[in-house]
């Protein structure tokens, strides 16, 4: 069975995320997450060669964006 298509259930257990993840969790694609990767907005760190995501970091991104949005 294709697990790829089933959609994420939170997984407390995760402590880093894949980009692809994380795109999912914020409902974005995989080339604009990179995008707010590179700008810092969304914070990760490398894993040897690979990007990883914090689990809290889209979390914490969209707080940020909320909160920018009621200072606005």
């Amino acid at each position: 069975m294709d697990t790829s298509q089933l959609p994420e259930a939170a997984d407390s257990t995760l402590v880093l995320l894949t980009v692809e993840e994380a795109a999912r969790r914020l409902c974005i694609g995989r080339t604009t997450c990179y995008q707010l990767i590179r700008s810092g907005e969304l914070e990760s760190i490398p894993v040897g060669s690979l990007r990883r995501v914090p689990a809290d970091a889209p979390a914490a991104y969209v707080a940020r964006r909320r909160a920018e949005q009621r200072a606005a």
